[in-house]
């Protein structure tokens, strides 16, 4: 049988962040065991690959400041590339009630340590970005820290100094159960046989309740369909732009290559696993794009380039991170909510330390555990994209 001081169930961008810390602090025997042929077929591919560390929480913006200084140094310290481009995430408030809470997160997020962030008028906004409609934006946030990464990119560098240093992954392995030894973990069983270990990390994804329930946890993650469409080559509008966000709406874009890369969360969104791409979609966040960006009239879109990916949500939009009470040896790495890929760093640090070492420093971790629903703790995060 094959043994393993930790396996990793998924191999997506947390999985190997988690493998990488873990090998990083000195943990060889590292298993990762991804259900696909290849990495980046779940959300990590499908992601937008935004990172920030404006939020509403402390936890969110603590999690945010570990990661994106990580990525910024990445190819540096793993001597792989990252793609990370801090050009910003811009907050367009178009009422009072959003400037105060972009004011509220402001003073929360400089108190956290957060040190360039920045309030901005309405004509700052203007000033900057022209090609907008103005006329209703009183003001907003910038910060030129946050950006874009290429997530697939991220993955495979993490993946690979993680398997240069000891780990492995298995690509094509599906988990089919866990087998308790006494009051903790014996064992992982999987399509290419069984695993001897007493540490499972559960990073399935939008999967994660159904890993879970192999231990008999009831996860509270459920898969919702989120859909991106990217234009076609399109220069009337800076592709030195940063994220920006219509806070009237939620519609949301970001340069994206030649073009731009088009969000927005549809509220008549229902959960389940559906990742085909809705071409009616493209209509309705058109309409949002040229309300927003007059010049976008005009910017073109092959629906047959938009795809649809998966967001994990849990009910209160923060991440259930770390052991579980009565499954000793099983540890939680799920319900990102969307914020998958910008925390990646983050969770790896925080699971690496957990299970090394029994504690975090990062974090109050005890925030984030499963039990927080059962206590009715939740966190409620309303800087959701």
């Amino acid at each position: 049988m094959e043994s393993a001081d930790v396996v990793i169930v998924g191999g997506g961008i947390v999985g190997s962040s988690i493998a990488y810390h873990l090998t990083a602090a000195g943990c060889r025997n590292v298993l990762v065991l991804e259900r696909e042929s290849a990495q980046g077929k779940g959300s990590t591919g499908k992601s937008m690959g935004g990172v920030r560390a404006q939020f509403a929480t402390a936890v969110n913006v603590k999690m945010s400041l570990y990661s994106i200084p990580f990525y910024a140094s990445f190819e540096e310290r793993l001597g792989y590339p990252c793609g990370y481009r801090p050009q910003g995430y811009l907050f367009c408030a178009t009422n009072q009630k959003h400037l105060e809470y972009l004011r509220a997160n402001y003073e929360r997020q400089v108190a956290l340590g957060l040190k360039d962030v920045q309030l901005v008028s309405g004509d700052d906004i203007r000033r900057m970005f022209p090609q907008l409609r103005g006329d209703d934006i009183v003001g907003g946030s910038f910060c030129p820290s946050d950006g874009f990464v290429d997530p697939y990119s991220a993955m495979m560098g993490l993946m690979a100094w993680a398997s240069e240093h000891g780990a492995k992954i298995w690509k094509g392995t599906q988990v089919t159960g866990i087998n308790r030894e006494g009051a903790g973990i014996g064992s992982v069983e999987s399509s290419k046989g069984s695993i001897a270990t007493h540490i499972v990390v559960n990073c399935a994804g939008p999967w994660a309740a159904e890993v879970a329930s192999f231990v008999g946890i009831d996860l509270p993650v459920q898969p919702l369909r989120r859909m991106l469409v990217p234009t076609e080559p399109f220069d009337e509008f800076p592709h030195s732009a940063p994220m920006i966000i219509d806070m009237s709406n939620g519609f949301h874009f970001r340069p994206e290559g030649l073009g731009f890369l088009l969000a927005w969360n549809d509220p008549q969104e229902t959960p389940g696993f559906k990742t085909d791409f809705d071409p009616a979609f493209v209509e309705k966040i058109l309409m949002r794009a040229a309300d927003r960006v007059p010049c976008f009239e005009r910017v073109a879109v092959n629906p047959k380039r938009a795809w649809a990916g998966l967001y994990e949500m849990t009910p209160d939009h923060h991440p259930i991170l770390g052991p579980v009470d009565g499954v000793p040896g099983f540890f939680l790495a799920n319900g990102f909510s969307g914020h998958g890929v910008m925390h990646a760093p983050s969770t790896g640090k925080i699971l690496g330390d957990l299970i090394l070492t029994g504690k975090c420093d990062l974090v109050d971790t005890s925030l984030l555990g499963l039990s927080r629903f059962a206590a009715g703790k939740l966190i409620e995060e309303t800087a959701v994209l």
